[in-house]
């Protein structure tokens, strides 16, 4: 084996077509946005073709489907929202803005998917959590610095408190304007694994989407908190839902 020096490196490097200042180790994210605040299903849709021509940006596992992880976030749909929570609740939502929502990821032994997974791979399967959204409002909502100060400290206490009973749980959002949704997905996944945004009522005016490349921690992650769900889009959104 031949051990070169930096020098002697940078010289054969130099008469051959590789280029090392050209090579790029980051993950993909991109940003679509209505400048005027319209909030449009086209939007969303941008956001998809953006992610899915940003895939040679991420990169996936042995199987080829479990991507290093996929996702987006918009502004609430509030519309959409508020005609399902109405349809199968029967409950009213209070005005936008006065209410926050968020998805979470739950590892539960028991848990069994309604139907199957067949967008995800064989290892993204095998750490599939359970999911679900929540929606939170309070008496003094229409105080907004108030009300986003208390989701904060609320999001921070689920989580110790899921830890304390030995619950894996990662919030991947929780906010009064916007709502992640993401996975370990490769980025023609995602859009096809959640419903909401392959419906028409899903409307917004921005769409921030994220391919991720696992440059230095592998998607299984490790611990409690640090599990292979949560770990999508870690670097992008302080989380994760990108």
């Amino acid at each position: 084996m031949v051990i070169l020096t930096e020098e002697q490196f940078q010289q054969a490097a130099t008469k051959t077509l590789w280029r090392p200042q050209l090579e790029k180790d980051n993950c993909g994210v991109g940003f679509v946005t209505s400048i005027k605040g319209i909030a449009t299903h086209k939007i969303l849709q941008e956001g998809r073709i953006m992610l899915e021509r940003m895939a040679h940006r991420g990169a996936c596992g042995c199987d080829n489907d479990s991507g290093d992880g996929a996702g987006v976030l918009t502004a609430i749909p509030d519309k959409l929202y508020r005609d399902e929570i109405k349809k199968n609740t029967n409950i009213d939502l209070p005005p936008h803005g006065q209410y926050a929502t968020g998805i979470l990821f739950l590892h539960l032994d028991s848990y069994k998917q309604a139907k199957e997974s067949f967008c995800l791979g064989e290892e993204a399967r095998k750490t599939e959590p359970c999911i679900r959204q929540v929606f939170v409002t309070a008496d003094y909502a229409d105080d907004k610095e108030r009300f986003d100060r208390s989701i904060y400290i609320l999001r921070k206490q689920t989580v110790a408190g899921m830890e304390k009973q030995s619950i894996k749980c990662y919030v991947v959002s929780l906010s009064s304007s916007t709502i992640v949704y993401k996975g370990q997905f490769n980025p023609y996944q995602l859009y096809n694994y959640y419903d909401d945004l392959m419906n028409p009522e899903f409307t917004t005016h921005l769409a921030m989407v994220h391919s991720r490349f696992s440059t230095n921690t592998f998607p299984a992650g490790k611990g409690h908190s640090q599990t292979g769900w949560s770990l999508t889009m870690e670097k992008s959104t302080p989380f994760a839902a990108t």
